[in-house]
């Protein structure tokens, strides 16, 4: 499993880098300032947990356990709600979706599986001991 999550961090590093330049250069010209802002949030958070990723992937390898494999899943459902419905909400204009109200609270959704795995990052890494 360690693998898979190496992999889904990168491309979500790469979709980040590419989203992020796309937002500077694509978007500003689309959307107003507070919304490339949001946007923005949606690329940040996105790069927190890619770099994540690959973390959880290096440790699943060291520390394997169902538990490690429950974090990096957290991660990747958080990015896809999280980030994914930032996208979604901070261009909704430019997609003619203005009257979508499901986008809201998926964001806080997204937010609480990143909270998640973290807690359980840490609650896995309180039983680890030196080898």
């Amino acid at each position: 499993m360690e693998k898979r999550f190496i992999q889904l961090g990168a491309i979500f590093g790469f979709l980040a880098v590419a989203l992020g330049a796309f937002g500077a250069h694509g978007l500003k010209k689309l959307i107003d300032a507070s919304q490339l802002v949001t946007f923005e949030t949606g690329v940040r958070y996105q790069f927190y947990h890619a770099l994540a990723l690959l973390a959880v992937g290096i440790l699943a390898g060291k520390f394997p356990s169902k538990r490690m494999n429950w974090i990096g899943w957290l991660f990747v459902a958080g990015i896809v709600c999280f980030s994914g419905s930032i996208y979604l909400l901070s261009t909704r204009t430019v997609l003619g979706i203005e009257n979508t109200t499901i986008l809201g609270p998926i964001t806080p959704i997204g937010g609480t599986l990143f909270l998640a795995g973290w807690l359980i990052l840490f609650l896995e890494a309180s039983k680890w001991t030196k080898s």
